[in-house]
């Protein structure tokens, strides 16, 4: 098998909210790049967390309606939950398990893809609140 190396890029910014994370994807979404992940992937509700990471394709090909419907669907049911209650003002040992919960759910996805993949040879930097796979 081939020795295949992943970098994944990341984009990250405190600022942003889990809302600002969804609409930034599907914008991408719009410019051709897939969904890789689910955008509410896990336990934690959109509002309870400002942390979110998804993985989308790094190559831009025709629209993929599937990923547009999913992650407008993704923006619609967060908005939901953001109306019902908003997110906390939570303090930094809250947030730093939002983030232990984060990275630990996209490492698992990593991993799977090193598994399924035979993806030997990948290199993650766990910084962000947004990813993509090239």
């Amino acid at each position: 098998m081939k020795n295949i190396r992943i970098i994944l890029r990341y984009f990250f910014d405190e600022s942003f909210s889990y809302l600002d994370v969804l609409e930034y994807v599907r914008d991408r979404i719009h410019e051709g790049h897939k969904l890789l992940t689910h955008p509410l992937s896990g336990s934690v509700k959109p509002n309870e967390t400002i942390y979110k990471t998804i993985m989308i394709s790094d190559k831009q090909e025709a629209l993929d309606f599937d990923s547009l419907k999913l992650i407008e669907e993704s923006i619609a049911t967060a908005k939901k939950f953001m109306a019902n209650k908003p997110t906390p003002n939570w303090p930094e040992r809250i947030l730093d398990d939002f983030r232990v919960i984060d990275l630990s759910l996209i490492e698992n996805v990593i991993d799977k893809l090193k598994y399924f993949k035979g993806l030997d040879n990948m290199h993650y930097k766990p910084r962000r609140k947004f990813c993509s796979i090239l």
